[in-house]
C-alpha cells in the first residue's frame, strides 16, 4: 500500500482515471499473486478462467461458483497488498444474486468487481457460441451492484460480450448505458478489429479495460500504445497461467526424459527463491520474536 496509507480501492480508482494503460496480470492463486506483486505490477486481476482451469481442470464455462472465487480472493488478499479486480462472471444469477455476490466479494477483499452480460451459463469471451441478456436486465444488475457495496470506493466494472453477438456498435451502445447506470469501468470484450480497439476510448466516457487474450480474437496491442489511446487498464488475465503451464511442461519433460532434475534456474525456481516468495524469512523472524 502507498506510504500515505491510501486504500487499495482509492489507488485503483486513481489508476483508472489516469488512463495510462496500467498492465494488470491475472492471478489464479496466492502464489501467482505474490509473483505479480514481487515483479512490480500495480494491480492484480483475480481470474475466473484461471481458477477454473488451474483448480478444477475445466474450461471457462461457468463451472466456478461464487464461493470458489470468494475463497481465492480472500487468500490472495491475505498474501498481497495490491488492488484486486475480481472476476464475478455474470454475478451468479439475477440482480438479487448480484447484490449477494458484491457483498460476499467485498468482504473477501475485492477492490473492483467485474460483472458481464452473458446468458448463464457463461463461457470464455473468446469462445464461440456466446449469448447476452437483455440490456435492461444487465442495467438492473449494475444498479444492484452499485447499491450493494458497503464502501463507496469499491469499483464496479461492467463487461459486455455483445460485440460477438450483435456487432461492435451494439456493444458500444450497451457499454455507454452501463456507465450511465453507475459502472465505474467499462470492458468491451472480444472486439476483432484494430480500428475498433482504437475507437473505443473516443466513444465511451468512463475509463476502460482492454483484454489482451494470448491467442484470442482481439488484435494484440502494446500497453504503451493502449495507454496513449486512453485505456485505463490492459488485462493479461492468463499470462501467468499459460507461462506456468509451459514451465511445468518443460521441467517435467526433462524429468521424464532424463530421470533427474537439478536446480537449473532455466527450468525451476531455486529452492531459496521459492521460500522468499512465500515469506519464509519473515516467518523465521517472527518465530524468533515470539519464542519463549
Amino acid at each position: 500500500m502507498p506510504a500515505n496509507n491510501e486504500s487499495p480501492k482509492k489507488v485503483l480508482r486513481r489508476l483508472a482515471e489516469a488512463r495510462r494503460g496500467v498492465l494488470v496480470p491475472g492471478a489464479f492463486n496466492a502464489m501467482s499473486a505474490r509473483v505479480i506483486e514481487d515483479l512490480g505490477f500495480e494491480a492484480i486481476y483475480v481470474t475466473g478462467a484461471g481458477v477454473t482451469n488451474m483448480h478444477l481442470g475445466l474450461p471457462d464455462q461457468a463451472f466456478m461458483g461464487l464461493h470458489e472465487i470468494a475463497e481465492h480472493t480472500a487468500r490472495i488478499r491475505d498474501a498481497v497488498s495490491l488492488p484486486l479486480l475480481v472476476d464475478a462472471d455474470t454475478g451468479f444469477g439475477n440482480a438479487l444474486n448480484v447484490r449477494h455476490t458484491v457483498r460476499v466479494l467485498e468482504r473477501a477483499g475485492a477492490d473492483c468487481i467485474q460483472l458481464e452480460d452473458q446468458v448463464s451459463p457463461k463461457r470464455c469471451g473468446h469462445f464461440a457460441g456466446k449469448a447476452v441478456i437483455d440490456t435492461g436486465e444487465m442495467l438492473g444488475k449494475i444498479k444492484a451492484a452499485v447499491d450493494a457495496r458497503q464502501d463507496s470506493d469499491l469499483l464496479v466494472m461492467a463487461r459486455t460480450d455483445a460485440a460477438a453477438v450483435h456487432g461492435f456498435e451494439a456493444a458500444i451502445e450497451r457499454a455507454q448505458k452501463f456507465g450511465e447506470a453507475g459502472a465505474d469501468i467499462l470492458f468491451v470484450e472480444a472486439v476483432t478489429l484494430a480500428e475498433e480497439v482504437r475507437a473505443m476510448p473516443q466513444r465511451l466516457g468512463k475509463p476502460q479495460l482492454m483484454n489482451m487474450v494470448i491467442g484470442g480474437r482481439t488484435p494484440t496491442f502494446g500497453a504503451q500504445e493502449l495507454g496513449a489511446l486512453g485505456y485505463g487498464f490492459v488485462l493479461y488475465a492468463n499470462a501467468a497461467l499459460q507461462g506456468a503451464v509451459a514451465g511445468m511442461q518443460r521441467a517435467l519433460t526433462v524429468l521424464r526424459d532424463t530421470r533427474r532434475l537439478d536446480e537449473d534456474p532455466a527450468l525451476v525456481a531455486p529452492f531459496a527463491e521459492r521460500q522468499r516468495l512465500v515469506g519464509k524469512p519473515l516467518l523465521d523472524e517472527l518465530e524468533k520474536k515470539y519464542a519463549n
